[in-house]
């Protein structure tokens, strides 16, 4: 699993993005957001580098 916090995601057209950007990169990717936390916790065969 990895883990990000965006700071400045602050809507639910924020977490639609992260969640568009990710599955561009691994479209096999489960993503789950926390809005009020703004963390991301991505679970993907892709390297945590690839979505730095």
């Amino acid at each position: 699993m990895i883990e990000f916090e965006v700071k400045n995601m602050s809507c639910g057209h924020c977490v639609g993005n992260v969640t568009k950007t990710v599955k561009q990169i691994d479209p096999g990717a489960l993503v789950e957001v926390d809005l009020p936390t703004k963390k991301v916790s991505v679970q993907s065969a892709a390297d945590r580098t690839t979505f730095a």
